[in-house]
């Protein structure tokens, strides 16, 4: 219910504040077949390129099953509210159909979810930098820069310390039950959590992957992300009229990543709106016309979104059925 409110709150009360619909829909209408397969092909691209950090992370996964998994933890993640625990239990569930034990299966998921979350608070740090070179930096920019290069640094630090040593996750992990229970005496709640054993496991399945791959898993998560602000850029390029517009290559990568920073709010699936107004607001600070800027996130959300929403729910019936198959014939 929360979830549904935010959503209300931000398509029916914010959006509408940076632009209208109606005109935004006009300039939708506007855009060229050519820019329209442009953008078609763009996101095909972003659908094949999504399914890359599961195979980087697990050698000998077959592009199929990666992308059966991907796809339809994209479409639960993302639909149901709070979902991610839901996808996590999939991927979990379609990765053991498969024939992965718990230790690969946990190694896959938490190297790509770690990733994932580093590039998402990496970028931003990219972004500002480019916007100070090229003196476009706005102080609350800069702000938000260095709250991510913060976190950047703690993420990355103490990823290097878990996997450095058995020891070192295990006394960083101390820490975190240190912590976990001050806040659940707080709540007065008892929490039989252990950090200390959770990143000690964690480490003893990841660690020989990671140091063998990690490179091309870096290359994969990057190339995730990269193939998302393609879209946004084609369709701010369009809806502006070309590439000398009032938006740069550079303001426009400040905008999405930033926006992406939303992803982290655990309550609307998959930054939701909240990315979308944010964005949104971004494009018209940086000289984008305000129905021009609402159609290009518009544009964006659709097309990031929709595809691999409707693509999840068939491979998830595929994969019911190949299920169903394999335990038949055992």
């Amino acid at each position: 219910m929360l979830t549904l409110v935010i959503l209300v709150i931000v398509f029916v009360v914010v959006l509408p504040q940076f632009g209208d619909y109606q005109a935004a829909w006009t300039a939708i209408q506007g855009m060229t077949s050519f820019q329209i397969g442009l953008l078609s092909a763009a996101t095909v691209g972003l659908i094949i390129i999504y399914v890359f950090p599961y195979t980087a992370a697990q050698p000998g996964l077959r592009f199929k099953h990666a992308f059966y998994t991907r796809q339809t933890s994209f479409m639960i993640s993302n639909v149901i509210p709070a979902g991610g625990a839901f996808g996590l239990a999939i991927q979990y569930g379609m990765l053991s159909s498969y024939g992965y034990a718990a230790t690969p299966t946990t190694a896959t998921i938490g190297i790509t979810g770690v990733w994932n979350s580093l590039v998402t608070l990496s970028l931003p740090l990219i972004a500002v930098i480019g916007l100070t070179v090229t003196g476009q930096s706005e102080t609350d920019d800069i702000l938000r820069t260095i709250i991510a290069a913060v976190l950047v640094v703690v993420m990355v630090g103490g990823l290097a310390l878990i996997l450095r040593s058995d020891t070192l996750a295990r006394k960083i992990g101390g820490w975190g039950n240190a912590v976990i229970q001050w806040g659940a005496g707080l709540v007065k709640k008892e929490v039989s959590f252990d950090a200390a054993e959770f990143l000690s496991g964690f480490r003893e399945s990841v660690i020989e992957v990671v140091e063998d791959r990690w490179i091309l898993i870096t290359i994969a998560n990057v190339g995730q992300q990269l193939a998302q602000f393609a879209i946004l850029y084609l369709a701010i390029v369009a809806l502006q009229g070309g590439f000398d517009g009032p938006i740069s290559v550079m303001e426009a990568f400040a905008a999405f990543s930033l926006g992406r920073l939303a992803t982290f709010i655990p309550i609307p699936p998959g930054g939701l709106g909240t990315t979308d107004a944010i964005i949104t607001g971004m494009l018209g600070t940086f000289g984008l016309d305000n129905n021009s800027a609402l159609a290009a996130t518009l544009v964006w959300r659709a097309a990031t979104y929709f595809p691999q929403v409707i693509i999840g729910v068939i491979t998830f019936l595929l994969w019911r059925k190949d299920d169903a198959k394999r335990t038949a014939t055992a």
